[in-house]
């Protein structure tokens, strides 16, 4: 599809000149605007009705909802998504928290209202309370990785990945499998770590094997606590053949940790990701890849067709995942269980 590059090719101006007159700013000239709106029907650019004219009650903006904004996730699907907002001529504002009271004041209106055109959250699963009052703002909604009935939505099946992921340990005969989950406390309720416990759970009970307790540490989905808690993990008796850690940032500071104890990966313990970072391929590491800037866009697209056509129908898309095998993990001989 053409971009705001494609149109100033076309008319023979600035990818500024084009954003602007695209947003209805009234500093272009109006044959300038002219002939960017004429470029932009014959490359068959998708004008959303605010564009072009700003006297409508529009924007021209979109919402990102994120309670982080640093972790590599939450940053790639915000990458995802302002790349497409850019391309379409529209502005990003970013509302990242990180307490409790500063979600109250986004949920009530004090941050939202009359501000944005659209909205998209990522992974932050708002009370019905919260849902009830974004909807009441008469604009459309997207969400990354969760689902609502009123929403669009773009997601992983983190359940499925979960069990493919804990499968690949099963099959190199692993039977002592450790976990590193997220914070038990978690105060936004995130629902990734929960599936993905759940995940892993189900496949070692599929295959009969024993779980205990003492085998779990949490790392919080950053490397730093990770490390640390795999330093606890190693501390205990009975050290675990492999560990599934919740995503690759924890991955990294589990291998970095391992590396401290004096222990080889994948010959002393096996170490399996999730997510797909960038860094996972130098690192070696065996992980569940999600094409987690794709959501972003999508998400993005899905907003855009919503401002387009106000009666569109929200819809739910699930992205596929894929198990990337590398030398972080390994298959056990039968004499090593």
């Amino acid at each position: 599809m053409a971009g705001i590059k494609e149109i100033a090719e076309e008319a023979g101006v600035s990818t500024a000149t084009v954003s602007r007159a695209l947003r209805g700013f009234q500093h272009v000239n109006d044959a300038t605007r002219a002939k960017i709106m004429a470029a932009a029907e014959k490359l068959n650019y998708p004008i959303t009705p605010n564009q072009g004219r700003n006297n409508l009650g529009r924007t021209n903006s979109v919402g990102i909802v994120a309670p982080y904004i640093s972790r590599w996730y939450f940053a790639q699907v915000i990458s995802g998504a302002e790349q497409a907002l850019r391309e379409a001529g529209l502005d990003l504002l970013l509302y990242n928290f990180s307490q409790m009271k500063g979600r109250e004041r986004l949920f009530q209106h004090q941050l939202l209202k009359g501000r944005v055109d659209a909205l998209i959250v990522i992974s932050l699963p708002p009370t019905e309370e919260e849902f009830d009052s974004m909807l009441n703002l008469g604009i459309p909604v997207s969400l990354v990785g969760m689902h609502h009935k009123n929403c669009s939505s773009v997601a992983i099946d983190d359940v499925a990945a979960s069990r493919t992921a804990t499968q690949h340990l099963v099959n190199q005969g692993h039977k002592n499998i450790a976990l590193m989950s997220g914070r038990p406390d978690d105060p936004f309720n995130f629902s990734v770590p929960q599936d993905r416990r759940k995940g892993f759970m189900q496949v070692l009970a599929e295959n009969g094997l024993e779980w205990e307790p003492s085998r779990e540490v949490h790392g919080d989905f950053t490397m730093n606590t990770a490390s640390r808690a795999m330093d606890d993990l190693l501390a205990r008796p009975n050290r675990p053949t492999a560990i599934f850690c919740e995503s690759d940032e924890m991955a990294f500071g589990a291998m970095q940790a391992a590396r401290r104890h004096g222990l080889k990966v994948p010959e002393d313990i096996s170490i399996m990701g999730f997510d797909g970072h960038e860094m996972a391929e130098y690192s070696d590491l065996t992980t569940i890849e999600q094409p987690v800037q794709l959501m972003g866009e999508m998400a993005a697209w899905s907003i855009m067709e919503r401002l387009r056509k106000p009666s569109a129908e929200p819809h739910s898309l699930i992205l596929p995942t894929t198990l990337v095998v590398r030398n972080s993990t390994r298959r056990l001989s039968p004499s090593e269980n």
